[in-house]
């Protein structure tokens, strides 16, 4: 079984996947706009819903490779402020460096939850809310016998 985190951006998707770029060197694997989608049924399947009319350029499915794990994006229905509560993507660094320097990037722009520092359970540790409002912890995992 293979559990993937889909996030919806109501319309800003294509500004976050710049940013996970960057700030993730995150790497787009798949993309699929509005307008390539086949023409709708009809009539529709029951819960189906054409997207807004302006957002053809909008994308509908997109794939993104984070590291090892592969995250899918979408602008949704395009409706608004996106609402991401409830949840935390967690990224392990390789070192402290790496963890710093992740922190950092996603914080721009966001919101420190809990500052990056050194914890009983880890030499790096922290928790941010990106400018999109996904929340992240950031850890780097403790070597054997760390107090």
């Amino acid at each position: 079984m293979l559990v993937q985190p889909y996030l919806f951006f109501e319309g800003r998707c294509e500004e976050a996947a710049e940013f996970y770029k960057r700030a993730l060197n995150a790497e787009v694997t798949m993309l699929m706009r509005f307008k390539e989608a086949p023409p709708p049924q009809s009539p529709p399947p029951e819960g189906a819903c054409a997207p807004a009319a302006g957002t053809e350029e909008k994308i509908m499915h997109m794939a993104m490779r984070i590291g090892e794990t592969t995250v899918m994006l979408s602008d949704g229905r395009c409706q608004g402020k996106p609402n991401f509560q409830g949840f935390s993507l967690s990224v392990t660094a390789p070192d402290v460096a790496a963890a710093d320097r992740i922190f950092n990037a996603l914080a721009d722009g966001g919101q420190v939850l809990m500052p990056l520092g050194e914890t009983f359970y880890s030499p790096r540790f922290g928790m941010v809310a990106d400018r999109f409002g996904v929340s992240w912890m950031v850890i780097v995992l403790a070597p054997e016998g760390h107090k």
